[in-house]
């Protein structure tokens, strides 16, 4: 009886000892998943500097997943901590670590990487190109490449694709790498200022570059389409269906869209090397803004603030739509002010012509007897155009809203102008109004002061 008693306590223990052990993973380290990242109560991400990802402009930190990432851990109730990493090797190693939660960056879908991860918020597929610039020794056959110097990371998708063509054509490839602190982005910069011939990318980030560097070509293709996205680790499977949940929402897929614009089609990360902001000044033109803010009685950095969200103080910027220089003065409004467009193009009279819209849109909205809320009034118009204000104006009237306060009363009317219901009203005038941007630009302009205030 005490022998079988011994041999019952003895497996007992080995099965305790072994539990255990399945609940660790090598090194020790206990399994991490959404209640034990709830308990710390701070999603820990990884991320690395990038004109889309991360990265810190005038004091304030930007960046795609940077933003997607705080909304992510904002859902969850959650703080959130970011580790930059160096390299992506880095990331996944912080990742199999345990030091981090998530990576919150635009990772290429690999066999590798899937044994090891769950890929999750799946971003568009793109395929790698071969970087170079248009003119003599640009090449346009794959083949082309025989003899000529590419620079790539070691260790990357990249070189690894490059060392597969180099066997597909014969070998004489001369695969060069760079620095251990030189980044995939930054080789396409210094294939821009031509100090390196040839690098390697994906199509997107290419195209991105591209719009800021003209003569980078970035059509020669190399390789397939893949996926990517973000990571967490196969264990975390709550961590997984929480983030494929908060895909699923509009906020979060309104977010993107406005932040895929924001980063993919205009990033302000190349602002850091095209504008030079002297120190300690809020913008390049801070005397100009001085001198016209005083015509209309307005706080200078408030003009600042609208020159910012209007063209990150690029004077030479023309927007899609064709609005032009500092203050992105439409074509109509800039001829009405007496500027040509080349006109337009100078900073000072850009920002004498907007201080002038500026005064006749407050005389456009005079009515409204609260010197505060006729400024929201006043950006709002700056950005729509004072019609579809006007149409919201009324809409809260007729409602029984106030159509002199902007939140909640006038800014709920603009919204519901995209609507039928709404926009066909009797004393709407202007049609249907797509109204985001506005809402948006309002909020963000004043967020924007309030921080040159140094109130934020």
């Amino acid at each position: 009886m005490q022998k079988t008693h011994f041999v019952i306590t003895f497996f007992l223990a080995l099965f305790l000892l072994f539990s255990c052990k399945k609940q660790k993973e090598p090194g020790g380290n206990t399994m991490v998943d959404l209640a034990q990242i709830t308990k710390n109560d701070t999603l820990r991400v990884a991320t690395m500097y990038g004109a889309t990802s991360y990265f810190v402009y005038r004091d304030e930190v930007m960046g795609f997943d940077y933003e997607m990432a705080n909304q992510l851990a904002k859902q969850l109730k959650l703080g959130i901590k970011f580790t930059i990493a160096k390299t992506e090797i880095e990331m996944t190693q912080l990742l199999q670590e345990r030091k981090v939660d998530l990576i919150a960056y635009n990772i290429i879908e690999t066999k590798r990487l899937k044994k090891q991860f769950n890929f999750v918020f799946p971003q568009n597929q793109s395929y790698q190109v071969v970087v170079q610039n248009i003119g003599s020794k640009a090449i346009t056959e794959v083949t082309d490449l025989a003899d000529k110097t590419v620079y790539v990371k070691p260790n990357t998708i990249f070189e690894k694709r490059l060392q597969d063509l180099n066997e597909e054509i014969g070998g004489t490839i001369k695969i060069e790498h760079p620095a251990d602190t030189v980044t995939d982005e930054q080789l396409i910069e210094m294939v821009a200022s031509k100090k390196i011939d040839y690098t390697i990318a994906y199509h997107h980030t290419g195209l991105l570059y591209k719009s800021y560097h003209r003569r980078l070509d970035c059509r020669l293709p190399i390789g397939i389409k893949q996926s990517n996205g973000w990571l967490v680790r196969s264990e975390s499977a709550k961590l997984t269906n929480a983030i494929s949940e908060w895909m699923k929402m509009e906020d979060t897929q309104e977010l993107q869209s406005d932040l895929e614009d924001k980063y993919w089609m205009k990033s302000p990360f190349f602002l850091l090397r095209k504008v030079k902001i002297p120190k300690g000044a809020i913008s390049p033109y801070d005397k100009l803004f001085k001198k016209y803010a005083a015509l209309i009685k307005w706080d200078w950095k408030l003009l600042a603030a609208i020159a910012f969200h209007e063209s990150r103080f690029d004077s030479a910027q023309v927007s899609w739509a064709g609005a032009v220089g500092l203050m992105q003065l439409m074509p109509r409004t800039a001829l009405s002010f007496g500027l040509s467009r080349q006109d337009a193009l100078n900073p000072e009279l850009n920002i004498e012509a907007s201080v002038q819209y500026i005064k006749s849109l407050n005389l456009s909205f005079r009515k409204v007897e609260n010197a505060d809320e006729r400024l929201k009034f006043i950006i709002a118009a700056y950005n729509s155009g004072p019609s579809h204000i006007i149409d919201a104006m009324a809409l809260a009237e007729k409602y029984g809203r106030s159509p002199q306060i902007w939140y909640d009363n006038v800014e709920y009317y603009l919204i519901k102008k995209s609507e039928p219901e709404f926009y066909k009203d009797p004393v709407v005038k202007y049609g249907v109004c797509k109204s985001k941007e506005t809402i948006n630009y309002v909020e963000n302009v004043l967020t924007t002061y309030d921080k040159y205030c140094g109130r934020k």
